[in-house]
C-alpha cells in the first residue's frame, strides 16, 4: 500500500465523486422509509445475486403487500414468490423470508432483536446481511462486505484477501469504527461505477494517488 494512503481523504475523495450516481439499494430504501430492522433484512435477501435495478422496485413492490412480520405470515409461498418475481431465486427466498418471519413471531414475539448473533442464525442470512441491516438500520457499527468492496480495497492493496468474509475481518481491525457502515455505503458504488470489474475508469479515478491497481491489466 502506498505510504501517504489516508483512508479518509480516500473516503471523502470518494463520497464526492459518486454523488451523480444511484444510492446503494440499502440506503435508497432507508431514505424512502423502509428503515426497520425487518425490512433492512428482507431487502437486503432481495438483493442476493440480484442487481440494485431490481432490488429496489421488487423490495418497493413486496412492501406495498407486507412490512412486518406478521404481514409476511400472512402470505402463501406462492403469492411471496410472485411478488418476488425479477430476483434471482424467488421461490428459494419466498421459503427463507416465510422461515425469518415466522420464528420473530413465535420466538421473539414478532420483534426482530438488533443482535448480529440472532440474525446470523437465521438460515439463509450472511454476515453481509446482517452486517448492512443493522448498519443502515439500527446504527451500529457494522462494516458489509460485498463483492465490490471486496474487489476495491484489494485492488488498493488495502488488505489482501481472497475471499468477502476474510475482508470483513481484516477491515474490522483497520477502519476506525465510526467509518464501518460509510464503507459499504460509498464503496458499493464507487466499486459499481467507478472502480469497476473490468476496464476501471482509472484515468478519471478521485483516488488514483492512492491506489496500488492490483490486479488491474486494462483500464479506462
Amino acid at each position: 500500500m502506498k505510504p501517504d494512503f489516508d483512508l479518509n481523504v480516500v473516503l471523502g475523495r470518494i463520497e464526492e465523486a459518486i454523488r451523480p450516481y444511484p444510492k446503494a439499494a440499502m440506503f435508497d430504501l432507508a431514505e424512502r422509509g423502509y428503515n426497520t430492522l425487518f425490512e433492512q433484512l428482507i431487502s437486503c435477501i432481495v438483493s442476493i445475486r440480484t442487481l440494485d435495478e431490481t432490488t429496489i422496485p421488487v423490495s418497493l413492490r413486496l412492501f406495498e403487500v407486507a412490512r412486518t412480520p406478521e404481514q409476511f405470515l400472512k402470505l402463501d409461498i406462492p403469492t411471496l414468490t410472485q411478488l418476488l418475481y425479477g430476483t434471482t431465486y424467488p421461490d428459494q427466498k419466498a421459503y427463507t423470508m416465510k422461515g425469518i418471519a415466522e420464528r420473530i413471531v413465535s420466538n421473539f414475539n414478532g420483534v426482530l432483536p438488533a443482535d448480529y448473533e440472532t440474525l446470523t442464525s437465521f438460515k439463509g442470512v450472511g454476515p453481509k446481511c446482517a452486517n448492512l441491516a443493522l448498519g443502515v438500520a439500527s446504527g451500529q457499527a457494522a462494516i458489509s462486505v460485498d463483492v465490490h468492496v471486496h474487489r476495491v480495497v484489494n485492488r488498493w492493496g488495502y488488505v489482501k484477501t481472497k475471499q468477502p468474509e476474510q475482508t470483513l475481518k481484516l477491515l474490522e481491525k483497520q477502519v476506525p469504527r465510526e467509518q464501518w457502515v460509510a464503507i459499504n455505503r460509498l464503496l458499493m458504488p464507487f466499486g459499481k461505477h467507478i472502480c469497476t470489474g473490468t476496464l476501471p475508469r482509472c484515468s478519471t479515478c478521485p483516488v488514483l494517488a492512492w491506489c496500488e491497481q492490483v490486479g488491474v491489466e486494462h483500464h479506462r
